[in-house]
């Protein structure tokens, strides 16, 4: 192996572990706010070479958790922001918490490494064509392994699949991000994770022989492959215009309160009033919507009961439009709360409700609590005790709007699982978030480079209020047709944009086929590998 490579796969003991920390670390600038993408190269290509030095899948599985845990440790540091909007009551569990998800989370990584050792590390006493050959397999399997785990996050317990990692060309600042998008049309972000995963380890050959024309080739040729794959979205692109739907305009309101003072009760009067006046300052005679975030009207102002808070918000309604906000709904016995809803409402100027939709994945921990029996806190997000879950997914049809699908806060995370199922499909996705629990930090910077995945992959423009930011208007192609920057205070007017086609194979066949492909790619490195072992 080359020096560099040896000094990877040499590491022992402790040492194996940091090295593999901060190579997980160091992948956390390939997302977004950074965007640098070959930092992917540069951790995953330290890991393979530190896997390649692990005598046995119990220590390739200990270098892999400590690239997870670091990995996870930067990429999700953020919710921690939310602990302390209530520092008096979680302040002090809020580190150990995100630390111990982040180690739980590395354990997914740990599975990886421990899988991709089923073909045995590369030995120095091999051909140099044989080293190439056994490291590439190695690289497919692993990136198979990675794939599918990814997948697996998306709903084991509950699901959290965060920062997936062909997110990586969401927001990417060089001009292939987009480009390199438009093939999750057919594959999904998981297959672009499948892709992306390959062609950042597969340099990890040139470990073994530096000036070896095969290993030279082998490296290039995954790199080739997303070269081909932006190419083809940029035809995809050439030409592809934005269409809107007639008669439609909307409005985004962005009011940025940040979330310690939206938790202040004596500031909730306030704070609609201020929603509302936003809604209406300096407004366009073409608006026929507008729209809120989350939670944009305070906890216990339920607008399905309370019908001045409902009249006050519906102020903020076009004429023969509609105010669609996000606010909590309850169901009360008369005695007591017998359900509470994180829900939204479409309501008329008179104050009618024209439609709603309650909340169907909700976050542990921060809308209900798993384990009430053991954990002696409430859930972080204030109100009635634990949100109910809703129905499921539907696609809403209200006045003036062609049918869409709610997505409220990280329901548009999920790949695969953003529309209906056994209903006609939605127009357009509208996602309303409340990331003000996050702050400045880089989680609202994630959560919406992963949101805009779902407008690609379904062929559908998604609308996105936040109420700190980032709020924007994105059509079916992934392009950004208005956006509001995190913090900034202001509204979004803006047309809604029409589908960018009737169907995609990915929103006709879901994760089928990137479950296909991950499938293929590790089923085929064990096979060869095995043939070249019955040959030796």
């Amino acid at each position: 192996m080359s020096g560099v490579a040896l000094w990877f796969a040499r590491r022992s003991g402790w040492q194996r572990l940091a090295v593999a920390f901060i190579a997980g670390c160091i992948a956390i600038f390939a997302f977004a706010p950074f965007s640098f993408v070959p930092a992917l190269l540069l951790a995953f290509v330290a890991l393979m070479w530190l896997l390649e030095g692990s005598t046995s899948w119990k220590q390739a599985a200990a270098a892999g958790w400590a690239f997870g845990f670091g990995h996870y440790l930067t990429s999700i540091y953020w919710i921690s922001e939310a602990f302390f909007v209530d520092a008096e009551t979680f302040g002090a569990i809020a580190y150990p918490a995100v630390t111990a998800l982040a180690a739980a989370l590395g354990i997914f990584i740990a599975i990886i490494a421990a899988v991709t050792h089923l073909i045995a590390p590369a030995h120095e006493d091999e051909m140099p064509d044989d080293r190439v050959i056994t490291t590439a397999l190695r690289v497919l399997l692993f990136a198979a392994a990675w794939t599918l785990i990814e997948w697996t996050k998306s709903w084991i317990f509950t699901g959290f699949p965060w920062n997936p990692v062909g997110a990586v060309w969401s927001e990417t600042k060089t001009p292939l991000g987009l480009p390199m998008m438009q093939v999750t049309t057919l594959i999904g972000t998981y297959g672009l994770t499948l892709v992306t995963v390959i062609a950042a380890c597969m340099p990890a050959v040139l470990g073994h022989t530096p000036r070896f024309r095969r290993a030279h080739l082998t490296a290039a040729a995954p790199l080739f492959l997303l070269l081909v794959i932006g190419v083809g979205g940029a035809v995809r692109l050439h030409g592809a215009e934005t269409h809107f739907v007639p008669n439609v305009k909307l409005r985004l309101v962005q009011a940025a309160i940040p979330q310690t003072e939206r938790a202040r009760p004596s500031q909730w009067e306030a704070q609609l009033a201020d929603y509302v006046a936003l809604s209406t300052a300096n407004r366009p005679g073409d608006i026929t919507h507008v729209i809120w975030g989350e939670a944009a009207v305070p906890p216990t102002f339920f607008l399905n009961l309370d019908e001045r808070h409902r009249r006050i918000a519906a102020a903020a309604a076009p004429a023969n439009g509609l105010l669609i906000t996000g606010a909590d709904r309850g169901l009360n016995d008369g005695v007591k709360w017998t359900e509470i809803y994180n829900s939204l409402y479409a309501i008329r100027p008179s104050g009618d409700i024209a439609a709603f939709y309650d909340k169907t994945h909700l976050v542990p921990f921060g809308e209900y609590m798993p384990f009430r029996w053991l954990i002696p806190y409430d859930k972080i997000a204030s109100g009635y005790g634990d949100f109910a879950s809703g129905t499921g997914l539907t696609a809403l049809a209200a006045d003036g709007l062609p049918a869409f699908t709610p997505l409220i806060c990280y329901e548009a995370i999920f790949s695969g699982n953003v529309t209906p199922e056994g209903l006609p499909k939605p127009k357009w996705l509208l996602n309303i978030t409340n990331d003000a629990w996050f702050g400045m930090s880089t989680g609202p910077y994630q959560h919406y480079a992963t949101t805009r995945l779902r407008a690609v992959e379904e062929g559908l423009s998604l609308v996105r209020v936040a109420n700190t930011g980032i709020s924007a208007v994105i059509d079916g192609y992934g392009r950004t047709v208005s956006e509001l920057g995190l913090g900034q205070r202001g509204v979004v007017d803006a047309a809604l944009p029409e589908p960018a086609s009737g169907f995609t194979p990915f929103g006709l066949l879901g994760n089928l086929i990137p479950l296909l492909l991950a499938t293929a790619a590790g089923g085929t490195a064990l096979t060869l590998y095995r043939r070249r072992n019955r040959r030796a």
